[in-house]
């Protein structure tokens, strides 16, 4: 079968299509043929080894979906062309953080096409664990896409609380986990709000159901306390927005953490975090059980997911490019078909 290969750390520019046995299911795993992947930012980052592969050559992709066609031994309840949405979070699934649902604490944990070869490939074997219906209703190109993202900020909104009638301000709208917490929290009844350095995916936020939205290198944390502050604030950006982000939240309201696309250290002033009672909390991945209502939402049409743009598999180092250069709004679909 074939498998893009991520043969050195320099980049996109280090993947190779190449020709690789096909993997054979072991006791407790299931074969999945991918119809679609979805691409992320992650596979940027490991591409330019941050973190670096362990081993390399490398198959990058957290998402994907597909059909089982190989069942291992000790399987049941999977046959044979079930339609199948692959859970990328994996665990030692032994420990007490793993027994009781919360994975992300596991000292094994591992993210597809991370630690793991993932889904840029034609087929891929997971555990059963891993292996999520995929609803009737959703499309391949959503079914392989809004998983890692989606589950990501399903977790940092529960994290927070949302409650419907609240206000969310959502940072740098147009990436993944940005766009999957504006479908989110759209579905959970909240009154959304976006900052983008781009007009024009503030203007889709907006179609989108946003009630507003500010540009990102402004004072937004003002605009958006004039509006009354924001009970919940999503941040991926880091450095660049958080003092605004800041301002943005009500006293006593919460800065939800997943990422720094801006750089990994900000400055925090004290007084101002603690007189305001703001509460700040990291946040990354989700559990299995968050994964599977994340793929309900979604399924049912509480939560939409956003796709951007689709690329044939034989042309994921553009779509790589197209990733890179940050045009999209939502997800970076490979599909098979």
């Amino acid at each position: 079968m074939k498998a893009w290969h991520l043969t050195d750390t320099t980049g996109p520019d280090s993947l190779e299509l190449a020709d690789v046995p096909e993997p054979q299911p072991g006791s407790g795993e299931v074969r999945i043929r991918l119809t679609s992947s979805g691409l992320n930012h992650l596979d940027l980052w490991v591409s330019r080894g941050l973190p670096k592969p362990s081993t390399l050559p490398h198959i990058l992709g957290a998402d994907g979906a597909g059909v089982v066609d190989a069942v291992g031994s000790g399987v049941s309840g999977f046959e044979i062309g079930d339609e199948i949405v692959i859970d990328p979070s994996m665990s030692c699934g032994k420990c007490s953080f793993c027994r009781n649902d919360e994975i992300v604490y596991c000292d094994d944990f591992k993210i597809l096409g991370e630690h793991l070869n993932g889904t840029l490939t034609e087929s891929v074997v997971i555990p059963t664990i891993n292996a999520v219906r995929k609803p009737q209703a959703m499309s391949w190109d959503v079914a392989g896409s809004f998983g890692l993202v989606t589950v990501t900020a399903l977790r940092m909104l529960e994290r927070a609380g949302i409650a419907a009638g609240q206000r969310v301000l959502i940072v740098g709208v147009g990436g993944g986990v940005s766009a999957a917490a504006l479908g989110l929290a759209n579905g959970l009844g909240a009154d959304v709000y976006v900052t983008s350095r781009s007009q024009m995916k503030i203007d889709l936020a907006v179609e989108q159901g946003a009630k507003g939205g500010f540009l990102s290198d402004s004072e937004f944390g003002k605009e958006m306390a004039a509006l009354g502050g924001a009970n919940i604030v999503i941040e991926n950006v880091g450095p660049a927005t958080f003092r605004q982000s800041s301002k943005a939240a009500i006293p006593g309201g919460k800065i939800l953490v997943c990422g720094g696309t801006s750089g990994s250290k900000v400055e925090l002033s004290l007084p101002f975090l603690f007189f305001k009672q703001l509460e700040i909390i990291g946040s990354s991945m989700g559990t299995h059980s968050q994964f599977a209502r994340a793929t309900d939402y979604v399924g049912r049409g509480k939560a939409k997911a956003f796709v951007d743009r689709t690329f044939d598999f034989s042309d994921v180092p553009e779509a790589m490019a197209y990733l890179d250069s940050g045009q999209q709004f939502g997800k970076v679909v490979i599909s098979r078909s």
